[in-house]
């Protein structure tokens, strides 16, 4: 009888029980395994409500609130995900590898990439409004695109293509003529763009070879980069302004800076899984899909957004082919899974 939840691994002949079943652990290798349909759509939806509430509540938190370091409250976030992890994992709820000298090499690079990609998004939150930041985050479909290609092989169909160039038509447009423009912000979010694409193509990657697992990779993400963030953000000199914050003792921010943090951890979970159970261009489209209603509350949200024509139907070339490009891949993907079965090796 499996009395507790196994990171990707079965107990006694039972599937764990959990928040999402996770692959079964048998002795064959399986390169390219077909999820059911329910886990990839669970796993699909979990990652597109925590990763709409994360981008509101870091807005309100760095933008409503004015709360002046965006590293503080990446290092908050990184924080709580290794308390929980770590706390689940004694009391015997899930179970991820003990340290051990391989252990950052089985990782790597992904902590590298989560500290960039958690750093330079939270950044470029601040500084952006979200239909900007939003559409700007457009750009990460193509270097996923070209990742997937060279690392995992895989190529999107020329309808695929087309609707992204489409998608970046509309950014370009957006960007050109943007009357908030911050060069920084810029600078942060195609940062975010290329650890974004990056980390999920290497997630998927880890995630396939079984070793560390969905736990453990989000354990030892946060772990090994936790003090490298905590260093950076000492010298920035954004701990001393963070202390300085006159809204420190207001109940409203600490209720939302919390959820900030636990947002962060959720999103991270749901990504992995959602990467897991599809792929790494199917979570990016997820992201796409709810991107469309963060866009526009985002008009209303942090009151940063300038309206101007040209901007506006920039955003909205973005947002049609956004929904048409998640329409073709989705669909693409779902052909696929029902035509291919598990590949011994």
């Amino acid at each position: 009888m499996t009395t507790r939840m196994k990171d990707d691994v079965e107990v006694g002949g039972e599937r764990p029980t959990g928040l999402i079943p996770l692959e079964e652990d048998t002795s064959v290798v399986r390169s390219q395994p077909v999820y059911p349909v329910f886990h990839r759509l669970l796993s699909a939806l979990f990652y597109a409500l925590c990763s709409t509430l994360i981008v509101l509540v870091n807005k309100l938190v760095l933008t409503s609130y004015r709360f002046p370091s965006f590293l503080v409250l990446g290092v908050g976030q990184m924080v709580f995900t290794i308390v929980l992890l770590a706390v689940l994992r004694a009391v015997g709820y899930i179970t991820f590898p003990s340290p051990h000298p391989k252990i950052f090499k089985e990782v790597w690079p992904l902590p590298l990439l989560f500290l960039a990609s958690i750093m330079f998004s939270l950044g470029s939150t601040k500084k952006l409004s979200l239909p900007m930041y939003v559409v700007l985050r457009r750009f990460a479909n193509v270097f996923i695109m070209a990742a997937e290609y060279f690392i995992l092989g895989q190529t999107a169909s020329l309808y695929v293509q087309m609707t992204v160039y489409l998608m970046i038509l509309g950014a370009f447009l957006a960007a050109v003529d943007d009357l908030t423009f911050d060069v920084e912000g810029y600078v942060f979010v195609f940062v975010t763009n290329i650890c974004a694409a990056l980390s999920g193509v290497f997630t998927k990657k880890k995630l396939n070879n079984n070793t560390v697992g969905t736990y453990g990779l989000m354990f030892y993400n946060s772990l090994f980069m936790v003090l490298p963030a905590m260093f950076i953000t000492y010298l920035s000199g954004d701990i001393h302004k963070a202390m300085e914050y006159g809204h420190s003792g207001d109940s409203g921010f600490q209720v939302l800076f919390l959820l900030a943090c636990v947002m962060g951890f959720l999103v991270a979970l749901s990504s992995m899984l959602c990467t897991k159970f599809n792929s790494a261009l199917t979570t990016s489209i997820v992201g796409v899909l709810k991107n469309v209603f963060v866009i526009y509350s985002g008009m209303i949200i942090g009151g940063d957004y300038v309206y101007s024509v040209v901007n506006f139907l920039g955003i909205n070339l973005s947002v049609v082919t956004g929904l048409m490009y998640s329409y073709a891949t989705f669909t693409t993907k779902s052909q696929s899974s029902s035509s291919s079965g598990t590949v011994k090796v």
